[in-house]
């Protein structure tokens, strides 16, 4: 349609038919952009506007929405349970609420405590000591005594305790019942099997992995032995159902993540055994750069190396638990500690924190004003447990 036409429509031509008017009207909102579409353009713009913020929104705030009075938190140790908090130090070990209400507490005797965590169940062992204690949430199970010194323990979700017991120039891998009562025992000498460094149960309580360091002849090597005391294992010398070694490698770590998946770390990288009954070797990386940090929980593992950027001391890179990459983000802080809890990356130093969600995207950034920052745990989405050299903080976020 030519505009001109109608332009001077009634002029020159002594018309007065109203036909050219309404063909122009018609024009008009042919070429005028419709209501509908603009709003729908705008309501998608907003849209989007919201997903982008949400997505690179970071908090350098929070909300104090509770604390609790007289707790001491210098002398203690804490760790999540489940949907409380598990309190542990040289006399006792404890549940708290989220509220900061003592759920229940047993009393024992140990010099210096560490725990191992698996599901619902605990246990406190005593680092070169001999007691330990197995817990549930729902209340104390019973005491386990070794025959010597602890090195390592690691409990399974049944309540059995596999332990790593030094006795001279001699070590024992013993694995317990949740009562106390021996399972098996297996003696190991360092000319023979060499020094465990560590030991991983699967969450069923039939496999157990042990990681030694063997020296020869000033050569050192790395052997991740499996134990299985389930069926498969009856018939098999030392219940050994699947040996690995690893040349001029230490492997100070080893986690188990489900109960056919455990992951040896490597001073060099990693290795992902998968296979309920029988480990098997599926999956080999390595790092080609200094293994700085390691954190993990039950579903995911994070190892902190030298950043590879010009503008990033450090690269943080979280793996599930088959190995494959999820996410990798460069850093420059220079953090004290750094953990992994629920849906949160988070690092601390001092009375700053960091904290990153499982896609590498920064969340927080800020100073905490309740003190030295010893542990932060992901309660909910927007709630976290804070530790500080002050007290038990539960401190809320926007985001």
């Amino acid at each position: 349609m030519d505009l001109k036409k109608y332009i001077n429509f009634g002029k020159g031509d002594g018309s007065t038919d109203g036909s050219r008017l309404k063909d122009f009207g018609y024009y008009l909102k042919s070429v005028r952009p419709k209501k509908s579409v603009v709003i729908a353009g705008i309501v998608l713009t907003a849209g989007a506007a919201v997903i982008f913020g949400v997505v690179n929104h970071v908090d350098q705030n929070y909300r104090l929405l509770s604390s609790v009075e007289n707790e001491d938190t210098q002398s203690s140790e804490y760790v999540q349970f489940g949907n409380d908090l598990l309190k542990y130090g040289d006399e006792s070990v404890s549940i708290l609420s989220q509220s900061g209400e003592t759920l229940w507490s047993q009393t024992y005797e140990m010099s210096s405590p560490a725990s191992s965590i698996r599901g619902d169940t605990a246990v406190i062992y005593d680092r070169r000591g001999t007691s330990m204690y197995v817990i549930q949430t729902d209340g104390p199970v019973g005491p386990v005594a070794a025959d010597f010194p602890i090195v390592k323990a690691e409990v399974a979700e049944n309540g059995s305790v596999a332990a790593i017991l030094e006795d001279g120039e001699k070590t024992w891998i013993n694995y317990y019942a949740s009562d106390g009562s021996l399972i098996v025992e297996n003696q190991t000498r360092m000319e023979n099997n060499g020094y465990p460094l560590d030991l991983a149960v699967s969450p069923n309580g039939e496999v157990i992995g042990v990681s030694f360091l063997m020296v020869d002849s000033g050569e050192i090597s790395s052997h991740v032995v499996f134990y299985n005391f389930g069926q498969e294992g009856q018939e098999q010398v030392d219940n050994i159902v699947a040996e690995f070694t690893y040349e001029d490698t230490v492997v100070p770590d080893l986690a188990y993540f489900g109960d056919d998946t455990c992951v040896a770390f490597r001073d060099d990288g990693f290795s992902v055994f998968q296979g309920r009954d029988i480990p098997e070797e599926r999956t080999s990386e390595e790092l080609g750069q200094q293994l700085i940090s390691l954190f993990y929980n039950e579903e995911y593992f994070g190892i902190v190396t030298d950043g590879e950027e010009q503008d990033s001391t450090y690269r943080m890179t979280l793996y599930d638990s088959s190995g494959r990459e999820r996410s990798s983000q460069g850093f420059d802080m220079e953090y004290q500690s750094i953990s992994l809890s629920g849906e949160r990356i988070i690092l601390c130093a001092g009375t700053q924190v960091e904290m990153y969600n499982l896609n590498g995207k920064l969340k927080f950034q800020g100073d905490i004003q309740e003190g030295t920052v010893r542990n932060i745990f992901q309660m909910a989405r927007n709630r976290y447990f804070l530790i500080s050299d002050e007290g038990i903080s539960m401190i809320g976020l926007s985001w």
